[in-house]
């Protein structure tokens, strides 16, 4: 139980459909290799797998995002914008505890106007933990478009934008890849690879042949597919390990750039500026991410909440592989824990690579309960 009073998770909940969100229920048990390709990682290594009698994988939902953009492809009625909220419980392995856990949270689902929409969801879960009684919580924030757009104005290798780009928000292991692409010693994992030789005998080869040498080995080996991933998939993977081998040194200088961009803290009144400082630092064509960072400001401002209580860190980015663009996470005031009791962020890819036939801008957040049990309490 995650210790809150029902008539208060009821009245967020209220909240969320005078805002316009109906609320649903997906189902717990949702196939698993929509989770393994999409979620990253982090949930992937957490998932509680099973099967079905037909053979297929299947999982407990591990988050609500994708099931109820699932949810909204399968009702042929649905139509966009759409505008969802939830409660009810995801499954991650824990090292301590059940690993179920009590979450609410919305989703926000095609609509074009993406600086108000962020700003709305934003201020919704605001009110929600203030509902609970959580006042002057902190509220962190990150941009995803504006590494990615630095990465396009690097002289980089396209292997190399992509892994640096994919590693965003794993901080510790994106400033291990930063110096390792500037020429610096190789990692534990990269001196294993280096132990057992296939990517050596990989690098250099025509990527055709090469890929079919993997395939081949893992068709000896009896493997059809490993973590969700297909031979080809794998084969791909490998591939990617040995360019990103081949290719880790001599590009000191977007290194540095890089570094000093991941370095960058500012609260939301400063961070325009910092990043102009930065873009005009380094030589980088900034301003269209800037001025779209700049207009979701003013509409967040605009919803009553204060730009300078917002911490803008450009490390900061959320650990699932869906994210897109603006993230943020809201964190008690007073005492750690163990997490943000709000997380959540834009997702303009997620639907369409669910099966929808166009582009869908969406965003949404999920809601903690342990943790804000916690805090209050606390």
């Amino acid at each position: 139980m995650n210790g809150l009073d029902p008539a208060k998770i009821d009245t967020v909940l209220e909240l969320f459909r005078a805002a316009g969100h109906a609320q649903v229920s997906p189902p717990i048990l949702q196939p698993a290799d929509v989770f393994l390709d999409l979620t990253g990682e982090d949930i992937r290594r957490r998932l509680f797998l099973t099967s079905g009698t037909d053979g297929a994988d299947l999982c407990l939902r591990p988050d609500f995002t994708i099931p109820v953009c699932r949810h909204h492809l399968a009702d042929p009625a649905a139509k966009l914008p759409a505008a969802y909220c939830y409660n009810g419980p995801v499954f991650r392995q824990r090292k301590d505890g059940l690993g179920e856990i009590p979450q609410l949270g919305a989703e926000s689902l095609g609509r074009a106007d993406t600086a108000e929409a962020d700003a709305d969801l934003l201020a919704l879960s605001v009110k929600a933990l203030e509902t609970f009684g959580l006042q002057d919580s902190l509220i962190r924030i990150g941009d995803e478009t504006i590494f990615a757009a630095i990465l396009e104005g690097l002289d980089l290798p396209t292997v190399w934008r992509r892994r640096l780009r994919d590693l965003f928000g794993e901080t510790d292991r994106l400033n291990a890849a930063i110096g390792r692409m500037a020429g610096g010693a190789a990692t534990e994992d990269d001196s294993r690879d280096v132990r057992l030789g296939f990517l050596s005998a990989l690098e250099g080869a025509d990527p055709e042949a090469a890929h079919a040498v993997v395939e081949d080995l893992l068709s000896i080996a009896g493997i059809s597919a490993v973590g969700g991933r297909t031979p080809s998939e794998i084969a791909d993977r490998f591939l990617e390990q040995a360019a990103l081998a081949r290719g880790a040194r001599g590009h000191d200088r977007a290194a540095e750039t890089l570094t000093a961009y991941l370095s960058l803290k500012a609260d939301g009144e400063s961070a325009p500026k910092a990043l102009r400082a930065f873009a005009a630092e380094f030589g980088l064509g900034l301003d269209t991410p800037i001025a779209a960072f700049e207009q979701r400001l003013a509409a967040i401002a605009a919803k009553g909440i204060p730009v300078s209580r917002l911490t803008f860190a450009a490390e900061f980015g959320r650990r699932l592989d869906y994210y897109s663009g603006f993230v943020f996470e809201i964190h008690a005031a007073g005492p750690d824990v163990g997490g943000p009791l709000v997380g959540g962020g834009r997702y303009d890819k997620l639907v369409t690579l669910l099966g929808a036939e166009t582009d869908v801008p969406a965003i949404g957040f999920s809601m903690w309960l342990d943790r804000i049990a916690a805090s209050v309490e606390a």
